[in-house]
């Protein structure tokens, strides 16, 4: 069954890729950061995925856990895509042994910012909301010489941060991930810190102003894009 319908999948991505699509998705990665894509685009890949979830949950997460793993073994962007729709839709289901799975994927496939924030922002992002125990495990990734786990220790939080939560946390992240020069990892916690910024305003304009001299300039512009003008300014000044 379980090659049926990744077989499946594949051949209803296919029939709606276009190359006009696969071409101005390429847009979006610098060299070296290009994804492998069918050339669907992504509002039909998250129908696609959510089509074919109907006929596969009845079974067991383990068995729903080992397609998304097939999915993900392809590289395909729009395949880990739908496995991300796919393990967000277990999410009832979540235990303390998935970390370990999720884990694995970030480690193993993920290889460009679209599939890193995929599957952060929602899969590991709720985990971490239900079990935040496993903070502990993202400031390990923020040591990581995978720049993508890196990048996935702050995105992770992106979701809790919107709803202003682990504050300290985020802080702490961002201060191990200050001195990255990797601008994909800079971007992704200055996102981190904008969206915290969005509940603790005064908490993140302070703490952008005591690390200015050390964070990159494109990590500062993230963090304090939400901000009002006269903060935005003071925090630009040098």
């Amino acid at each position: 069954m379980r090659e049926n319908v990744v077989a499946n999948i594949r051949k209803a991505l296919n029939n709606h890729a276009d190359q006009k699509t696969a071409d101005s998705s390429q847009r979006f990665f610098k060299e070296g950061e290009k994804a492998l894509v069918h050339g669907v685009k992504s509002a039909e890949v998250r129908r696609i995925g959510k089509e074919f979830f109907r006929h596969i949950k009845a079974l067991p997460k383990k068995e729903i856990f080992e397609l998304c793993e097939e999915l993900w073994k392809s590289q395909y962007l729009e395949e880990a895509v739908i496995a991300c729709v796919w393990s967000e839709a277990q999410h009832k289901k979540y235990e303390p042994s998935d970390f370990e799975m999720f884990q694995h994927w970030v480690e193993v496939y993920v290889n460009n910012w679209a599939a890193c924030d995929t599957l952060c922002n929602h899969t590991i992002g709720t985990f971490i909301m239900m079990y935040p125990e496993y903070i502990r495990e993202l400031k390990k990734w923020a040591n990581s010489p995978n720049r993508w786990v890196r990048r996935a220790s702050a995105v992770t939080l992106i979701i809790p941060a919107r709803k202003g939560m682990f504050l300290g946390d985020i802080f702490e992240i961002a201060d191990i991930l200050l001195p990255d020069q990797d601008h994909m990892v800079q971007k992704g916690y200055g996102w981190m810190l904008k969206v915290a910024s969005q509940a603790h305003e005064r908490e993140v304009f302070e703490y952008v102003v005591s690390k200015k001299a050390v964070m990159p300039r494109t990590a500062l512009r993230y963090a304090i894009e939400k901000m009002p003008v006269q903060l935005r300014t003071e925090a630009m000044r040098k």
